[in-house]
């Protein structure tokens, strides 16, 4: 018995899958224009949202129901957004693949000021 060829059995030739693996490649290797707006827009709300929080953690509303002093307030809350800063920092730092170490030791030295900066908030110096 003799075996029928259909159209579909045929041999590809070497020149056309070469064709074919560049097409692909050229497909996949295309880089994307830049971010758009609504990427832009995604990625900066996160980062709202946060600061946010932390503002309304740091005691935001404490002269209005304390009667402490307002600078006292936005001192203990910048020191709380420089740690909050170096904590965004040290999480890009891992994510970066370039300048991972800078990164990641200023946002070490961003926390180790921040933690100066409470300590002298709370009134126990540790340089004093």
């Amino acid at each position: 018995m003799t075996k029928h060829r259909r159209f579909l059995d045929k041999q590809k030739d070497d020149f056309t899958e070469n064709v074919e693996k560049i097409e692909l490649e050229e497909e996949n290797s295309t880089p994307k224009n830049g971010m758009d707006l609504k990427s832009i827009l995604l990625s900066g709300s996160k980062y709202v949202y946060i600061i946010a929080a932390a503002a309304l953690l740091s005691g935001i509303f404490t002269p209005l129901t304390l009667g402490v002093e307002i600078e006292r307030v936005l001192s203990g809350m910048f020191s709380l957004f420089l740690g909050l800063g170096g904590g965004i920092a040290i999480f890009l730092g891992t994510k970066n693949q370039k300048f991972t170490t800078i990164m990641i030791c200023g946002g070490l030295g961003m926390m180790v000021v921040s933690l100066i900066l409470i300590l002298e908030v709370a009134d126990r110096s540790l340089f004093g």
